[in-house]
């Protein structure tokens, strides 16, 4: 896909601007944890990419683990608000919470939100995620082989979404194909189609909940009080969307990394079958090799920021999959140690680290935990050349054979 080029701006040094080869949409077969990692960490710690930001805009790339952390940390200066476009693109006025609320008021939604996802909270589901693991493995275990995207990574997080939110679980195939729309989708007609469908979904949910309440997360959500008062439709929309884009491809996007490395790595695959207590380490060692996701913050003043000049409205990319490979922070960060026990940022950090991260772990453990017990080693499927979606960085397909 060709993009225009777009004008610098006249603040930003011609030397500063550099190829970048992460561009949202678009698909390779270039290793993008390999040499592009490398290759960019050899550079300036802050640069600016004239394709950067979701429609082939430029941003700010910030590379380096602790730039990113002052980044996160710094909401005056680098605001959440309104970086999402999905709103805007079908002319609606609610707003992702509470992603794309910046503090103080940020903390006021979070407050209500927090207790819903707490390790002692995510604890009840367990027997239901492993029970669904447990299922789609059996689907495929004597087949000797599954294509793992699409016969687990996609459907298992869907299945524990709609457990979690009490929303019937024949929506399985719906929501993959909406969740395919919105993060997926390149055609901006397609995406606000899927966006349509996703919120008047949510909006019945809501309005049936009203009118009988249940014990789930929206019924929940209708209760709370924010500043004396309750939540405005705008704002369950919000909250409910929020929850449906955070707790689905993010999860499908790590286990395909994950799966795809233990996969190549015989001795990892191994070592996690004979200690199953070291899985949660390795899951974090994974997430910051592997780190997926970028997202993006708005500067709102003129600032100097680790030795370059932004401006307001300067978009600025918050790129985990570089962080995770910062040699300044994580030494021979291309060796994956599944006992390394990294301080990765992943999840994010400061007032936006992720509220799910205690579910998204159990699901990953889960993951593993079952897979390795009830399949023999298994590797990628001789011959097949994996190819990854970018933006949010996963194999596209991932066919596994033992």
């Amino acid at each position: 896909m060709q993009f225009p080029e777009p004008v610098i701006p006249d603040h930003v040094p011609a030397s500063l601007v550099r190829p970048f080869p992460y561009v949202f949409g678009m698909t390779t077969r270039d290793d993008p944890f390999g040499d592009w990692a490398t290759e960019v960490h050899k550079g300036p710690g802050i640069f600016y990419a004239p394709h950067a930001y979701p429609g082939g805009t430029p941003a700010w790339i910030v590379r380096r683990v602790e730039d990113l952390r002052k980044v996160y940390f710094d909401t005056d200066t680098f605001s959440s608000k309104d970086f999402s476009p999905y709103s805007k693109m079908v002319g609606d006025t609610w707003t992702n919470l509470p992603v794309e609320i910046d503090p103080p008021h940020h903390a006021k939604y979070r407050s209500f939100i927090n207790p819903l996802f707490t390790p002692t909270a995510m604890t009840k589901l367990e027997g239901k995620i492993r029970n669904y693991a447990v299922e789609y493995i059996e689907a495929f275990r004597e087949r000797g082989a599954c294509e793992f995207m699409s016969e687990f990574a996609f459907e298992f997080p869907i299945k524990v979404f709609l457990e979690l939110m009490d929303f019937p679980l024949s929506n399985t195939k719906q929501f993959l194909e909406w969740e395919t729309g919105l993060l997926h989708e390149m055609d901006m007609w397609k995406m606000a189609v899927a966006v349509r469908n996703v919120v008047a979904f949510l909006r019945e949910q809501i309005e049936d909940r009203r009118k009988a309440p249940r014990d789930d997360i929206i019924s929940y959500a209708l209760g709370v009080e924010v500043e004396g008062r309750k939540l405005n439709d705008d704002e369950l929309v919000g909250f409910s969307f929020n929850l449906f884009i955070g707790g689905l491809d993010t999860v499908s996007t790590n286990m395909g990394l994950q799966f795809l490395h233990l996969a190549r790595n015989p001795q990892d695959q191994q070592y996690l079958r004979d200690n199953p207590k070291e899985i949660p380490h390795a899951i974090d060692e994974m997430m910051r090799a592997y780190a997926a996701v970028t997202t993006f913050r708005t500067c709102t003043k003129e600032t100097e920021f680790g030795g370059v000049k932004m401006m307001p409205g300067d978009k600025v990319a918050v790129h985990t999959t570089l962080a995770g490979r910062d040699p300044e922070e994580f030494p021979e960060p291309g060796e994956v140690r599944l006992g390394r026990n990294p301080r990765h940022v992943s999840f994010g950090f400061g007032p936006h680290m992720c509220v799910g991260m205690h579910l998204a772990k159990r699901e990953m453990r889960i993951a593993i935990e079952e897979f390795v017990q009830r399949i023999p080693q298994f590797s990628v499927k001789p011959g097949h050349e994996v190819e990854y979606h970018l933006g949010m960085i996963q194999p596209v397909t991932l066919p596994l054979v033992w």
